[in-house]
């Protein structure tokens, strides 16, 4: 399982023409740092990377703010229509994302938000996935903590605040590294609505830029590769322990 990532990492530092040559070999046999200076240089790489960054954490924030808020109203508080509100949740996460994506670029487009961070990021800022996730996760927690803050005098968003959420760790460790991984490798939202090149995304920017000439840079494509796929693993290693807590905990196989 690792292997890919170590050959990806090491041909990273080779020339286009020394990756394609046969037989390959595994160590660069003269290694450069070419692809990464031109990937941050000529490309701008530095642009869509702040690009990513901030779509990614935005829906990442976003999806942690919202969906624990439906979560929590689902699993602790009693409303008329709950039960449909739920069933509601769990038929949208039937219904693939390619069936809506037509009309969700048509109300972008309307509400002026094609090419704007906005565009990028509004219609991602809850899921049901996340939805879902947290509703699972509060179901479990006791509800006599909660009759004893209302006891106590606390309203409902002082127990939010500071009696669910902090014993919401795992289950909101589980959804940054789901929410963060979909945000940074989402590709075909970004693709349509960004129409320039100062909005464009790291996989966006990757997969446009790599091609030169109807010919592969695959020295170029696997630097890229690397920059974008660091993060994520950079945040799965800080949030596994949490990750696989939350997993376990809220009952998804």
């Amino acid at each position: 399982m690792v292997m890919p990532f170590v050959w990806m990492f090491i041909s990273a530092f080779k020339s286009t023409p020394e990756i394609r040559q046969h037989p390959t070999s595994f160590w660069p046999i003269d290694p450069t740092l070419d692809n990464f200076a031109e990937l941050f240089g000529r490309l701008d790489f530095t642009t869509f990377f702040a690009n990513s960054t901030i779509v990614a954490v935005c829906v990442t924030l976003g999806n942690i703010a919202f969906s624990s808020m439906v979560g929590y109203a689902l699993a602790k508080l009693q409303f008329r229509g709950k039960r449909l509100l739920f069933g509601m949740v769990l038929t949208t996460l039937m219904i693939p994302g390619v069936v809506t994506f037509v009309p969700l670029f048509v109300l972008t487009a309307n509400l002026g938000l094609v090419n704007t961070y906005p565009g990028l990021i509004l219609p991602f800022l809850i899921t049901p996935v996340g939805v879902f996730l947290m509703r699972q996760f509060m179901i479990g927690l006791p509800d006599d903590i909660i009759e004893a803050a209302r006891i106590d005098g606390a309203s409902e968003w002082r127990i939010f605040l500071r009696v669910i959420l902090p014993l919401c760790g795992p289950a909101i460790a589980t959804l940054t590294i789901l929410t963060f991984l979909g945000s940074w490798n989402n590709f075909l939202w970004p693709l349509v609505v960004a129409t320039s090149e100062e909005m464009y995304t790291l996989p966006v920017a990757l997969a446009l830029y790599s091609i030169s000439q109807n010919a592969a840079q695959y020295g170029l494509m696997l630097a890229g590769a690397v920059v974008v796929v660091v993060p994520v693993l950079v945040v799965f290693v800080l949030l596994q322990r949490y990750f696989v807590q939350g997993i376990a905990l809220t009952g998804i196989k």
